[in-house]
């Protein structure tokens, strides 16, 4: 049975402050669930230490970033191994900021994947295309593309540690969304890339992001290919993400 995700990615946000408050509350809710959800929080690498004092056994952890290199002179960057060290399961690779802020390649994300997966951590392998790629037609072969260089690397044995999330770019910090009916055909489309190049692509996770809110998660959620979220904005606000977490719908 495929895990189901929620997933907060903070971004470049955060403080003491809040890894106390609202990592504590959401803690105190998700413990009560009984949908099979697992709840991961995602802050920047600085609070990773005071998101992990506070989130018990019923939160995971992840990191936003890191970088290809095992160790070394790469001022500013850390390894999966330190990630690994402090209590991190999950690492982010390929976020569409990365990719356009930060010139991240699809070489790059391939690199980043192995060396998590050396290292013991799952990735969440991210794609998706732009407003321009969609209105021409392009979106499910961008995304394929994606998925097949980012993947390359992926060993028969390493594929239970993969989770892909597909987040449209043109959804992301917009108040866009897919449709349930968009987001569940690009899901379906990405599990036929995975099944072709040899993964078990009906045991892999797939989670949307793009604007997910407590008001349109559960009809995203139901879609068969939908195994959860990527959650930005609304993992930062307790309530909204606590009701994201409520929307996944109980194992059957």
């Amino acid at each position: 049975m495929r895990r189901k995700i929620v997933a907060g990615n903070w971004k470049m946000n955060g403080s003491k402050d809040l890894a106390q408050t609202l990592v504590g509350y959401v803690r105190s809710r998700v413990e009560s669930l009984d949908n099979g959800v697992e709840v991961v929080i995602i802050p920047p690498a600085i609070y990773i230490r005071d998101v992990a004092d506070n989130a018990g056994e019923s939160l995971a952890l992840g990191v936003q970033n890191v970088g290809q290199w095992a160790s070394g002179a790469y001022t500013g960057e850390i390894s999966a191994g330190m990630a690994k060290d402090q209590g991190c399961q999950y690492a982010l690779v390929g976020h569409s900021e990365r990719r356009q802020i930060f010139g991240e390649t699809d070489v790059e994300v391939a690199e980043k994947v192995a060396r998590l997966l050396g290292s013991g951590l799952r990735a969440i392998v991210c794609v998706g295309e732009t407003l321009e790629e969609r209105e021409a037609g392009q979106a499910e072969s961008v995304v394929a593309d994606q998925v097949r260089k980012g993947l390359s690397a992926v060993a028969p044995e390493h594929w239970s540690e993969i989770v892909v999330a597909y987040e449209p770019v043109w959804a992301i910090g917009t108040g866009k969304t897919a449709t349930a009916q968009d987001a569940q055909a690009m899901h379906a489309s990405i599990r036929k890339v995975l099944a072709g190049m040899g993964a078990p692509a009906e045991e892999i996770s797939l989670l949307y992001g793009g604007s997910v809110k407590a008001d349109n998660a559960a009809a995203l959620f139901a879609e068969p290919d939908i195994d959860g979220g990527l959650i930005g904005g609304a993992s930062l606000v307790a309530e909204d993400f606590v009701s994201i977490c409520r929307s996944m719908p109980a194992n059957t």
